[in-house]
């Protein structure tokens, strides 16, 4: 079996997981289609049902404005799951190639990486974030998830150079280099698959964290 093979070999046999993620899945779809079922937009008023009951017209009725709540939850869905999804998988990818290269290599790549992750770890994310949606200057959706992502990857970054440390010891590791096998394959075919469930984990524990810090400076202006 290839590793996807036994991770859903695996994740079959969990029944908690499985409905998670049709949870998921089915939150997801609805927030692409279901906007779709109503003839109203997420901005157009009307003025004759303000704070009306759910009804055929307003399934979950309407704002004191006049606009449907229906369609606005799930356009606000559309972008609080865009934001922590996006922010989340970028994250996880430029903490998994810094983490990765500084612990297989070491040295004063790691020395002066990581000398950068404990200053920027010191300094509270969220001020972080707001100086930088400052200096960007605009409002939007590309914005806030370059600001997300300026410190999101550090901590994915310091677990990951910790495992590739521990694994880059370990006996099938060492035997690969005896036998001559570059680096880059002994990354993607060895190490990589034994810290992907850590990845999973660590991603599917950074897009509530994202969506939440997204509300909260939604919150703050």
């Amino acid at each position: 079996l290839s590793f996807w093979q036994d991770a859903w070999r695996r994740l079959k046999k969990n029944r908690s997981a499985i409905v998670g993620l049709i949870i998921i899945v089915l939150y997801a779809v609805l927030a692409i289609f279901a906007p779709m079922f109503s003839k109203y937009t997420f901005s157009e008023m009307d003025i004759e049902a303000i704070h009306s009951l759910p009804s055929a017209a307003h399934w979950l009725g309407c704002d004191s404005t006049g606009r449907d709540q229906w369609v606005r939850i799930w356009m606000g869905a559309r972008v609080s799951l865009s934001i922590g999804l996006i922010s989340a998988l970028v994250n996880m990818c430029v903490g998994a190639v810094i983490g990765g290269l500084c612990g297989y290599y070491g040295g004063k790549l790691d020395m002066i990486v990581m000398r950068i992750v404990d200053i920027l770890y010191g300094i509270p994310s969220l001020i972080i974030t707001i100086l930088v949606m400052m200096v960007i200057g605009q409002g939007g959706v590309m914005p806030l998830i370059i600001a997300l992502c300026i410190v999101g990857w550090i901590g994915t970054c310091r677990f990951v150079r910790g495992e590739v440390y521990r694994l880059k010891e370990q006996d099938f590791v060492m035997a690969a280099k005896v036998l001559g096998v570059p680096d880059f394959p002994i990354i993607i075919r060895h190490i990589i698959p034994n810290i992907m469930g850590m990845l999973i984990t660590n991603l599917c524990m950074a897009i509530p964290g994202a969506i939440f810090q997204e509300a909260f400076l939604s919150y703050i202006g």
